[in-house]
């Protein structure tokens, strides 16, 4: 009888080791694109325009191993500005994509006895390298440092909602217990 549910356990964790690499590529592509969409669009502000795409790098992020948050934040923000918008591309894949590769580790391999405290630390950490980021960017790409602090409150602002929102959809709505059962995670 115990033979019987050994072997069961094992078929069990083999159909879970097969299961895991399509379900990654999959939530990564999810990601990817929803990120994609987040970034080519943004609600227009006074003086600007303010986008969303920080809340769901920061939810993949908290959510997927540093690689795919990489492609999620990095290569999904670069193909948005790519199709609507390419003069900031290459800072975006740099700013987002390590944005993103932060939040990941903080979340996954600091503090693995409080992950709420380690995911929120990761997207303000994450939230301040993408304001550098981009108002170093901005700076070089329009040759001139008055633009970028202008712009300097929205990408604030976009950092600051996906810092707010990002472990609050993961955490108390519930989405990071999907993620775990859809990986069949205990």
């Amino acid at each position: 009888m115990e033979n019987v549910k050994k072997e069961k356990n094992i078929v069990n964790e083999e159909k879970r080791k097969k299961k895991r690499p399509t379900v990654w590529i999959c939530i990564t592509a999810l990601f990817m694109g929803l990120n994609i969409a987040f970034s080519s669009f943004g609600i227009p502000v006074p003086g600007g325009h303010l986008y969303l795409c920080d809340l769901v790098i920061c939810l993949a992020a908290i959510l997927l191993d540093p690689f795919a948050a990489f492609l999620v934040g990095g290569v999904g923000s670069f193909l948005g500005d790519l199709i609507f918008y390419p003069a900031p591309m290459f800072v975006s894949l740099v700013t987002h994509g390590l944005q993103a590769v932060v939040i990941s580790v903080f979340s996954h391999y600091v503090l693995k006895k409080r992950p709420v405290v380690a995911a929120v630390l990761g997207c303000f950490v994450g939230g301040i390298i993408m304001v550098v980021g981009y108002t170093i960017g901005k700076a070089y790409i329009y040759s001139t440092p008055e633009y970028a602090i202008i712009k300097l409150p929205y990408e604030i602002a976009q950092a600051s909602l996906g810092i707010i929102f990002g472990p609050l959809l993961c955490f108390k709505c519930g989405i990071k217990k999907l993620y775990d059962k859809l990986l069949i995670r205990k």
